[in-house]
């Protein structure tokens, strides 16, 4: 993003946003992980969530190797990692262009989501999460997150 006055603005280092999707590639859960993260509206959400599992589908089946999909994509300015359960669950990050250990940070997330989600007597399977406990302990994690430069 460039400020107002149109000068280069320096990137802020880091993560930016973490989704979940089902297994049917629908969206349970997503939440801006810094102030610096891109404003995306809930419409956008959706169709990113539907489009990226519908990619990650593509991908899996069409390596000539076995594949469990798409795990990171890299770009000019972003990272985006993809953790995929054995249930099909799809924990997915995005973060500036370098950041190192998003993998290692999903699967935190992943540790989160089994203590505050799975282990909640009122939630349903593949429903949206909305567990305070859940969001308090993602954003929790975000200091203790070290995504240097590789």
């Amino acid at each position: 993003r460039a400020p107002a006055g149109g000068g280069a603005q320096t990137p802020v280092m880091g993560l930016q946003h973490l989704f979940i999707i089902n297994r049917s590639g629908g969206l349970m859960y997503h939440q801006d992980l810094t102030q610096n993260a891109p404003n995306i509206s809930e419409n956008d959400w959706l169709l990113l969530a539907g489009t990226f599992h519908g990619l990650h589908t593509i991908a899996s089946q069409v390596a000539p190797l076995a594949s469990s999909g798409i795990q990171t994509v890299e770009g000019d300015s972003i990272s985006l990692c993809c953790f995929q359960t054995q249930t099909g669950i799809k924990f997915v990050s995005t973060a500036t262009a370098g950041t190192a250990g998003l993998d290692g940070f999903l699967h935190q997330v992943y540790q989160k989501y089994t203590d505050y989600v799975l282990k909640n007597p009122f939630y349903d399977m593949d429903q949206p999460i909305h567990c305070e406990l859940f969001t308090r302990s993602i954003l929790q994690l975000i200091p203790t997150f070290t995504g240097s430069r590789r």
